[in-house]
């Protein structure tokens, strides 16, 4: 029951992004949205971190899980993405590079941030 009552807890966070996502007078992610909502509402104590704990957890253990459907898409689609299979690619490899460099560079803000307001 208790798994049951934290998947509530989350897929309510993604319902309140997506009807606020639908609403928006521009296109934005509904998932972002849930996450920010989320965050918000730890941050502020609204939630507890031990209320979406088990099932948080399960989620990031099985995150490989949520790759398969996009995977058998580039499969079903792979002599459309065969023409531009090199661009393709060097996009991902640049996007791969980027994302790292980029939450590197977050992760260091953020510990540098925790050291002054540690101090």
């Amino acid at each position: 029951m208790k798994y049951l009552k934290q998947l509530a807890i989350v897929f309510l966070f993604c319902l309140a992004g997506e009807s606020i996502s639908f609403f928006l007078p521009f296109t934005f992610p509904s998932t972002i949205i849930s996450l920010l909502l989320m965050l918000v509402c730890l941050l502020c104590n609204v939630i507890k971190e031990d209320t979406i704990k088990d099932v948080s957890d399960f989620l990031l253990m099985n995150m490989a899980f949520f790759f398969i459907p996009a995977g058998v898409e580039i499969i079903e689609h792979f002599a459309l993405i065969r023409s531009i299979l090199i661009p393709f690619i060097l996009i991902a490899i640049v996007s791969t590079i980027a994302v790292m460099l980029v939450s590197a560079g977050a992760v260091a803000l953020a510990l540098k941030a925790e050291r002054r307001f540690r101090k």
